[in-house]
């Protein structure tokens, strides 16, 4: 209060919204979550956590959650950095469309990257079947297995690693690397002795990123994982509150804080380990290297486009392939393509039509809403004024920590949070889309406040103070100058919030219900309820969309600030 007290009018107001915003967004929840899972008889305790590790079930789960984790974020740690430094340091051509085809398996959704899979190299797989190289009918998938699991995470992943390294590279000074070759250091030389030594902070943070993402994945574990029998936690999560019963919430509760408490654990350790590597660099970023490969270019422009192969366009033209015919299992021949499965889930399926309608408002509407938040909340994070700059960075602080947080954890706590009826008005959000709706606000806020945290820092100070001077209240500098300034890189984050939230199927999983479907949960029933044509139509639209509206975000980075738009290099 005392930091909203020195701030006047406008500002003061617009800073209290959004404390209370996120209070109720971010701190509600998820404190409830945490006094059921942490607390006995009203006092602290780890009681309810022992009892739940105690169960064999809980921490078999918990064991194949943190290994499958483990090795996935390994795999995706190497891939990813090999990537970045190939982007980012050599002489390649066509670096801008790599790095987008490079990016669009992390855009598609977890629960329809594994049914592309999945089509693509079972022993039904129209591709393979047409091929003549599918396994025999009645043999085990390949991918129903932990290393199944893992490497469909590290692929998932990889994009995410590759991003991080790749922002590095972009930062990291050339005075030591221009001394060194000047030296006659060879390549090689360069990278082992000076470029991932300064990189050491990065690779960590990647590692911790990806880890906890795949830590949360639902539907890879879940459409991979139910068949294997290889259980984690947000799978036995999700099969525990489907299940019912008395206490069931309460159960599931203390399982979810198990897996918000590794998650929490694993940036702590990330931010320790940060903070006795880091290295001091001196002096302003500056171009990156740009090392020839010579006779080798041809070679490594190859194995880009045998990757992009092998993760895009092979899964995805089993997914395609799959849709297009009447019966799973059949070979794509000119005798059996038909577009039925289209109509059936465009025109014909009710469900559809309103998971389409269902996920294009809640995310939209999120987007738009988080957006707005953005634009705000990072204004205040480069305020003159320390106390407002202080609590808006904790604020930001905490929005961060709430995204590393799986999403069937924050599902968890909003059930808790709005299950009962809300005071004074008396009406429940459970069971509703609001409540999908307020879970994307706190589970995605982070991604949209990157970008236009990154364009504030670009801004001169100097706009500000001629404002103030000139008699300007708050709400009118922000429409009047920061605005117009900041809206590519809000526009950016929008679009990336709403591809987050459009095609997602972890954070709605446990939230939906008939009525209020979401694209995400309409597939993944599609898929388990065996309507796979089906699931692989309408996953064929989802990745459609997604396309488009990347292409959509790459115009847009046009006018964005350097950095805003991940795979413009």
């Amino acid at each position: 209060m005392k930091v909203l007290g020195k701030l006047c009018g406008g500002e003061g107001v617009t800073l209290a919204a959004i404390t209370f915003v996120a209070i109720a967004l971010f701190v509600f929840p998820l404190g409830l979550l945490a006094r059921i899972g942490l607390t006995e008889g009203g006092a602290l305790s780890l009681g309810p956590l022992s009892e739940a590790l105690s169960s064999r079930s809980v921490l078999r789960a918990l064991t194949h959650s943190l290994v499958t984790a483990f090795f996935s974020s390994a795999l995706s740690l190497v891939a990813g950095t090999c990537i970045a430094l190939v982007l980012g340091l050599t002489d390649i051509r066509w670096k801008g469309s790599f790095a987008f085809l490079l990016l669009i398996p992390m855009m598609i959704p977890p629960h329809v990257t594994a049914i592309a899979w999945i089509q693509a190299m079972g022993p039904s797989s129209p591709i393979l079947r047409t091929l003549g190289l599918a396994p025999e009918l009645g043999a085990t998938h390949p991918l129903y297995s932990a290393g199944g699991m893992i490497f469909l995470l590290g692929v998932q992943h990889t994009p995410l690693v590759f991003l991080v390294v790749l922002a590095a590279l972009r930062a990291l000074p050339r005075e030591m690397s221009d001394a060194a070759r000047i030296a006659g250091a060879t390549p090689l030389y360069l990278l082992r002795r000076i470029l991932l030594p300064l990189l050491a902070p990065t690779l960590i943070a990647g590692f911790a990123l990806a880890f906890v993402s795949a830590l949360g994945n639902f539907g890879i574990q879940a459409l991979l994982g139910i068949p294997a029998r290889y259980i984690t936690l947000p799978v036995l999560i999700w099969q525990r509150l489907a299940s019912f019963g008395p206490s069931v919430l309460t159960d599931v509760a203390v399982i979810a804080a198990v897996l918000a408490l590794v998650s929490v654990g694993i940036i702590l350790a990330q931010t320790t380990l940060l903070a006795r590597s880091r290295a001091r660099l001196i002096g302003p970023p500056q171009p990156p290297l740009h090392i020839a490969l010579g006779p080798l270019r041809p070679w490594t422009e190859a194995g880009l486009v045998l990757l992009i192969v092998a993760t895009l366009v092979l899964p995805i033209t089993a997914l395609v392939a799959t849709a297009l015919v009447s019966t799973y299992g059949l070979p794509l021949t000119a005798e059996t393509v038909t577009f039925d499965n289209f109509t059936e889930i465009l025109f014909r399926q009710s469900a559809t039509a309103r998971a389409f309608l269902n996920s294009t408002l809640t995310a939209g509407a999120a987007a738009l809403l988080i957006a707005l938040g953005c634009i705000f909340l990072a204004r205040f994070m480069t305020s003159p004024r320390r106390p407002a700059r202080r609590l808006a960075t904790g604020l930001a602080t905490l929005a961060e920590m709430t995204y590393a947080i799986p999403g069937l954890v924050i599902s968890i706590a909003f059930i808790l949070a709005f299950i009962k009826p809300l005071p004074l008005i008396e009406v429940s959000l459970y069971n509703t889309l609001g409540i999908i709706f307020l879970a994307y606000l706190c589970a995605f806020f982070a991604i949209a406040l990157k970008p236009v945290s990154a364009a504030y820092v670009q801004l001169d100070p100097a706009l500000d103070e001629a404002a103030r001077i000139a008699g300007a209240p708050f709400l009118m500098r922000m429409r009047r100058i920061f605005l117009p300034l900041i809206a590519p890189a809000a526009a950016s984050g929008a679009i990336l919030v709403f591809l987050t939230a459009y095609n997602e199927v972890t954070v709605s999983a446990l939230l939906w219900s008939t009525g209020n479907e979401t694209i995400g949960t309409t597939i993944y029933n599609y898929e388990d309820g065996g309507y796979t044509t089906l699931a692989a139509a309408m996953s064929s639209v989802t990745v459609l969309a997604t396309i488009v509206l990347m292409v959509l975000l790459d115009r847009l980075g046009r006018r964005a600030p350097p950095g805003v738009i991940p795979w413009r290099i």
